[in-house]
């Protein structure tokens, strides 16, 4: 997008396979966060500590995130939670390596244990209801890899107020974002939810997330680019104290 870092080309070749995605992330961080350094990731030790008390190996592609970057909480935890090594566990019903809580523990991701073998497996998700018998694994992304890029991106959506915001959307809002930003070629996520599935945006020099057409999460690299995006888009913007 700038400096040499072409968010949406970069995002395209992130989506095809893993290491797209671990390029895109270090470009993200370089030019969105703060770029990668050694010490970012977990020790190879303490992924073997991991292995050996669930009993079982754990993905390549989970095992290549937490080497690279799983102690950035800045790009997994600003929000949800990615579970450390040591907090890696396997579900009551032993069907799904959890990987990741939501902030309030009302969902968690997770990968189906009939997938540790695959080297970048589906991901999947569930959520806490009060029916315990209830609560089923959904799909949520095709490859764990895409699931760390959704992950770097949503959670750059929470930091400091002057770069972010959240907007209660309505038709006429997604309308806007739909005329005055560029789709990103990321897909539409829950897996095979196209109608109320999330989708992401760019522009203005800002990211964008549009929840099902609900809701309207708005990240600038500046305040002046955040700004742009409230008069692009005009309502009710949570933070917009203009």
């Amino acid at each position: 997008m700038t400096q040499g870092f072409e968010l949406a080309a970069s995002l395209a070749g992130g989506v095809e396979g893993r290491r797209g995605a671990w390029r895109f992330i270090q470009g993200f961080a370089a030019h969105w966060a703060g770029a990668l350094e050694s010490g970012d990731g977990w020790a190879e030790g303490d992924l073997a500590s991991a292995e050996e008390r669930l009993g079982f190996r754990l993905p390549t592609a989970l095992r290549e995130a937490y080497l690279m970057f799983g102690r950035r909480k800045d790009l997994t935890s600003r929000y949800d939670v990615l579970l450390s090594p040591a907090e890696l566990y396997v579900d009551e019903a032993g069907e799904a390596l959890v990987f990741r809580h939501e902030n309030q523990g009302a969902a968690s991701w997770g990968i189906l244990l009939g997938g540790l073998q695959d080297d970048d497996p589906a991901v999947f998700s569930r959520t806490d209801l009060a029916d315990k018998s209830a609560e089923r694994w959904e799909g949520w992304l095709e490859h764990l890899s895409l699931c760390f890029v959704e992950i770097v991106l949503s959670e750059s959506l929470h930091v400091d107020e002057e770069l972010c915001d959240f907007l209660d959307a309505d038709e006429s809002d997604v309308e806007s974002l739909e005329e005055n930003f560029v789709r990103l070629p990321f897909p539409v996520y829950p897996i095979g939810d196209e109608q109320n599935g999330s989708r992401w945006f760019l522009g203005q020099g800002a990211l964008l997330r549009d929840d099902a057409g609900a809701a309207i999460f708005a990240r600038g690299r500046t305040a002046e680019d955040l700004d742009r995006v409230r008069d692009l888009i005009p309502g009710d913007w949570l933070n917009d104290y203009r």
